[in-house]
């Protein structure tokens, strides 16, 4: 597994200065970034890939709702280098409803046909609902991820899965080798975004979840919201990463 950061969690200080952001995360150590809104950062990005010693192997974009130009999406992805095209969020209601998260997977295997051409694969990044919602006697995710094609892939927010209710180790097991993505980030396990902390001083099981996860191809550092200096945090979780790793 190979280390990123999701730049959500640096959007402040991107808003103010995006490539002196990325050199900031350059500087801790990242060589892998995952951008989101990939479309509206698209100019930035390939700036930032051509200057800085960094590439952005996936990336967020919303690409699931009926009127998105996936064209557009994919002329993106393909100028930043994007191989994993994740969409961050779905309809939290949806995911109540067994027809409609049938319909959305039936959505992201018409997307992931079409973008096998550019050689990427699509996938969805989960938040709490999806765990949390149960349908024919599982979580509506695992409901979801059985529709999918082959291609398709999942990005684990392991964080936010434990909210959800999911023994974490146990739902990466389950979900075998479609998990290619997953989101490292610790904290209380509450839905406070605020109440994250930097990996391995929360409540997270970090060890049993590196070893799931053993065959994704990308552990994500993320934080929502941090209460202290966020580039401390990232930093902090990547040494911690490297050491659990190296242990």
């Amino acid at each position: 597994m190979q280390f990123s950061v999701q730049m959500y969690s640096v959007r402040d200080a991107l808003a103010a200065d995006f490539p002196g952001t990325v050199a900031r995360l350059v500087e801790l150590g990242f060589t892998h970034a995952e951008p989101y809104r990939l479309v509206e950062f698209r100019d930035e990005l390939v700036a930032a890939r051509s200057r800085f010693p960094i590439a952005f192997p996936s990336a967020h974009q919303s690409f699931l709702g009926e009127d998105t130009d996936f064209e557009e999406v994919l002329e993106a992805a393909r100028a930043v280098g994007v191989h994993y095209l994740i969409d961050p969020s779905w309809n939290a209601q949806d995911w109540a409803d067994a027809g409609k998260v049938r319909s959305l997977a039936a959505r992201l295997n018409e997307r992931a046909a079409a973008a096998a051409a550019s050689g990427i694969r699509v996938g969805y990044h989960n938040h709490h609902i999806e765990l949390a919602s149960r349908l024919e006697g599982r979580s509506a995710l695992e409901l979801f991820a059985d529709e999918l094609d082959p291609q398709v892939v999942l990005e684990i927010d392991t964080y936010w899965a434990a909210v959800g209710g999911a023994d974490v180790p146990s739902l990466l097991g389950t979900l075998g080798d479609r998990v290619q993505l997953v989101h490292l980030k610790d904290g209380d396990l509450s839905e406070d975004p605020a109440a994250q902390l930097p990996l391995g001083t929360g409540a997270m099981p970090l060890a049993a979840t590196l070893d799931a996860a053993a065959g994704a191809a990308y552990g994500v550092i993320e934080f929502d919201d941090y209460a202290g200096d966020m580039f401390e945090g990232i930093g902090a979780s990547l040494t911690h990463l490297r050491s659990a790793v190296a242990a």
